[in-house]
């Protein structure tokens, strides 16, 4: 099956966007993904977005990690596909249906309202998430934060100081987060900036992620560490978070078009209908 595609990136996280809005459907399996998203054997990207039919929105997108596991939300995804759509967009997720709009080379999109409770997050047993009583190493007191998908945020003095290639793993699979977690280690310059590095469920080390610039804004916020709108810079470039308890996360960012090309999915392993 030959099928169009988008190489798109969000400050260097990068992605392979299929449109099957209005083709015949497309499949998507973990082993077609983890082989479309290898950057030695196939396309290469830190996930894989499929576009489908939505009845309540102008796409639905599906979401799959490196590795092959379907997720909830991507911030830096939301934007490409808002830019892809051009203008203003409502996309349907499993996180729920979000809005954007692209201008001046910079794309807004409205995530929803965090959670905070230790069942949504969700953790293993109840927990204060404003300091978790727990710790990895150096790494400890984290906040946690659902912002459409899992996050812990560590406040550190010096976020490249922390090992967390090593840390990452450890934290992302421990038994504590069932549905694993996204690992976020940042550090407040100012009640306006913020540095971050993220541990990123199911892709590893990332140059950016949407919801983890999110989620460290929101728990910095809570905190009372910060203002917003509050910048976040991470190793791929910035992103301004704006928040307020009681209302939905805006998050503002860049979003470039890399290329289009075509792609026999039947290379990447074969369809499975009945």
């Amino acid at each position: 099956m030959q099928v169009r595609f988008h190489k798109m990136h969000g400050l260097g996280n990068d992605f392979v966007v299929i449109d099957a809005r209005s083709t015949a459907p497309v499949e998507m399996t973990a082993a077609r993904a983890r082989a479309l998203a290898d950057r030695k054997t196939g396309v290469g990207c830190d996930q894989l977005i499929l576009l489908e039919p939505s009845a309540v929105a102008d796409a639905r997108m599906r979401i799959f990690n490196a590795d092959g596991s379907e997720v909830e939300a991507c911030g830096n995804a939301t934007r490409c596909v808002v830019s892809l759509l051009g203008g203003s967009a409502r996309i349907e997720t499993v996180a729920g249906l979000l809005e954007g709009s692209s201008a001046d080379g910079q794309v807004s999109v409205e995530l929803g309202e965090p959670r905070f409770d230790w069942d949504a997050i969700p953790l293993a047993y109840a927990m204060d998430t404003r300091a978790m009583p727990v710790a990895w190493d150096e790494l400890e007191a984290p906040m946690a934060a659902n912002v459409g998908n899992p996050h812990v945020v560590f406040f550190v003095p010096e976020t490249d100081a922390v090992a967390l290639d090593r840390l990452g793993p450890r934290i992302e699979t421990d038994p504590l987060f069932p549905a694993r977690i996204n690992v976020n280690v940042a550090t407040v310059d100012d009640r306006a900036n913020i540095r971050l590095r993220v541990w990123e469920r199911g892709v590893g080390l990332t140059d950016a992620c949407g919801t983890g610039a999110c989620a460290t804004a929101v728990s910095a916020i809570r905190a009372g560490l910060v203002d917003s709108p509050v910048r976040v810079t991470l190793p791929g470039g910035p992103l301004t978070i704006d928040w307020a308890p009681g209302r939905p996360i805006t998050m503002t960012g860049p979003a470039t078009h890399v290329f289009s090309a075509e792609i026999d999915l039947s290379a990447f392993g074969a369809d499975h209908r009945g």
